[in-house]
């Protein structure tokens, strides 16, 4: 059997900018992408606190120890610079197994203030 479990989480990111002009994806700070370990073209889900709106999309890397986060295509309708989103990457774990989940907590910069690990014994 096959569990659904949280592999990481970003924390308060700050939306820069908005491109509704563009493929579609959420852009994210490279070093923010690897401190959760999400990969780019990873699905991830996304919660826009500011508004309420929910979605899923997907990750594309953004330039290196920018704090450049900005939401594309139809997925900029959903959020506007300024707003506070979470970012959720997940993972499908095999009953019995551990795995380590990581909660990377940022100030309002888009830079890391915290990174909470915690293992998981599904």
């Amino acid at each position: 059997m096959l569990k659904h479990y949280l592999k990481s989480k970003l924390h308060g990111l700050r939306v820069i900018e908005t491109n509704v002009n563009y493929r579609g994806s959420i852009t994210i700070d490279q070093i923010l992408l690897e401190a959760a370990d999400i990969s780019p073209f990873e699905m991830v889900d996304v919660v826009n606190v500011t508004n309420g709106e929910r979605f899923r999309t997907y990750a594309i890397k953004g330039r290196r120890g920018s704090g450049y986060v900005a939401l594309n295509g139809g997925a900029a309708k959903l959020a506007e610079p300024g707003d506070t989103l979470l970012v959720f990457s997940t993972v499908m774990i095999k009953k019995k197994k551990k795995f380590e989940t990581k909660l990377v907590i940022v100030n309002s910069e888009n830079k890391i203030e915290e990174i909470i690990k915690e293992t998981i014994k599904a």
